[in-house]
């Protein structure tokens, strides 16, 4: 029986960084490396194919770090403060107690 791969779409995904890297936000994934359990992403900058670098792809799955396509600033923006307003307590007057 075959192992299901993981990230199986990985190479030639477009990704956009929530902070820039080496000046850039949008990036494309142009190759892949498994090593053991680990799956690496070869990310290029979109406008600049000297920005290389490689990535552990579980990275990736990290909302607050990496968005799925190439996103613009204000939607950027509008994804953030949905994770943040996720991560709130409901009941504010909760949080000062703890």
């Amino acid at each position: 029986m075959t192992k299901k791969q993981k990230f199986p779409y990985l190479v030639g995904s477009k990704w956009t960084a929530t902070k820039k890297v080496d000046g850039w936000r949008h990036f494309q994934v142009v190759n892949r490396k498994n090593q053991g359990k680990w799956v690496y992403a070869e990310m290029v900058a979109a406008c600049d194919p000297n920005v290389r670098f490689w990535l552990n792809a579980k990275l990736l799955q990290d909302g607050f770090q990496w968005q799925a396509g190439w996103q613009s600033l204000q939607e950027i923006e509008a994804v953030e403060s949905e994770l943040f307003r996720t991560l709130e307590p409901e009941n504010p007057s909760d949080a000062s107690q703890a």
